[in-house]
């Protein structure tokens, strides 16, 4: 097989890419060792920029997204047991955030591709890009016992932290950074009303929590806790309770519980690969930087790379030109790390870190109090929350 573009992983960035080629007229294929059901298994974000939002209609699957995606105009900050509103559409101009659970867009993302008789490759098995140093790279993989070959002119990496892309990558060739932060999110999912209509950020004595939703009806409840908790320790009950303890009271009285269906333990890292491109290769998303989830910033960040790098490769194909390609890694590593530095730094005032001082406690509070008494420092928290300009 031949096409143009070669992509490995059909989570949300190599769904997007692969249908803003494909309306584009560009051929490609999507490669995923993983099957349907497990992808559309998985439990993630769910707060999308504006950005996002408009690259989904983009690729003409934003239909279902605007009919049961919840807009947000404001996030809560509680500490000191009261709530502190911020009010992100006010603060930048009418912009917001919406609700949508990245499941809800795969699934999105996956019919629109079906619809339109895009190829993806599920349960393949071994994936390796090649020759991508070169002008005539290809992908190999294995699926029913065949190694099966797809030569292409360009290859984009869309298969997570863990994926074959950035590790095919020469050592000398790519440089990493990254802070590993020392606790956890515990988070469950359950069919319950959410406690507020906007999202809640809580700073407790006890650690951290957040009170999110994926609709009206879910809601995705996160708590701070050590890396070596063990979730079989956690019962449902012993999660609400901990909820509970950690928020203001008006808002603990106003929790409603209920049986998890989904319940995990997340470590929290921060995480750079520099360059994200390499010849004819292209890390998006995950394979090239990962964020602590407090600021909300992972699946917006896989959205603007695949927004640069659709960009760069329509410029290829309609004009001839490699600058946009050139460029990809540049303009995509800048906002990637304005948006590291946004989730550090929403990450270390809102949690209660085990080595803090006491002099490292008085300045988180001096920050908290800060923030919400200053309409400066709100607004670049509000303009960092709804999404940098691409």
């Amino acid at each position: 097989m031949r096409v143009k573009v070669a992509i490995i992983g059909s989570g949300p960035s190599g769904l997007l890419l692969g249908q803003l080629l494909a309306n584009a007229g560009i051929e490609n294929v999507i490669l995923d060792r993983a099957s349907k059901d497990h992808i559309l298994g998985r439990v993630r974000a769910g707060v999308l920029e504006e950005g996002m939002v408009h690259l989904m209609d983009e690729a003409g699957a934003g239909a279902r997204m605007h009919a049961e995606g919840l807009p947000h105009d404001g996030i809560s900050l509680a500490f000191d047991g009261r709530d502190h509103r911020i009010d992100l559409y006010g603060l930048t101009g009418g912009k917001r955030v919406l609700i949508y659970g990245q499941t809800e867009l795969t699934h999105d993302l996956m019919n629109r591709r079906e619809a339109s008789g895009g190829i993806s490759v599920y349960e393949a098995e071994n994936v390796t890009p090649h020759h991508f140093a070169g002008k005539s790279p290809y992908v190999t993989y294995e699926k029913d016992g065949i190694t099966h070959r797809i030569d292409c002119d360009f290859i984009a990496g869309c298969d997570g932290f863990h994926g074959p892309s950035r590790k095919s990558v020469p050592e000398g060739a790519i440089r990493t950074f990254e802070k590993v932060y020392p606790f956890g999110w515990l988070g469950v999912l359950a069919d319950v009303p959410p406690v507020n209509h906007e999202l809640v950020y809580a700073n407790h004595p006890r650690g951290f929590a957040l009170c999110s939703m994926r609709s009206n009806t879910r809601s995705r409840y996160y708590i701070q806790c050590p890396l070596d908790e063990k979730i079989e320790d956690w019962s449902d009950e012993r999660f609400w309770d901990e909820l509970r303890r950690r928020l203001p009271e008006h808002h603990a009285e106003a929790v409603t519980t209920g049986p998890s269906f989904e319940k995990s333990i997340a470590p929290l890292r921060s995480f750079v690969a520099e360059p994200l491109r390499f010849g004819r290769l292209f890390l998006v998303g995950d394979a090239g930087h990962i964020v602590p989830p407090t600021g909300a910033k992972g699946l917006n960040l896989a959205a603007s790379d695949v927004h640069y790098l659709f960009e760069g490769l329509m410029e290829y194909y309609g004009d001839g030109s490699t600058a946009g390609i050139d460029a990809y890694s540049a303009r995509a590593l800048s906002r990637v790390w304005k948006a590291v530095r946004f989730s550090w730094w929403m990450t270390m005032m809102m949690h209660r870190f085990p080595e803090t001082s006491d002099f490292d406690q008085k300045i988180q509070e001096a920050e908290l109090d800060y923030l919400t008494h200053s309409s400066a420092a709100a607004t670049a928290l509000a303009e960092n929350y709804v999404g940098l300009a691409y």
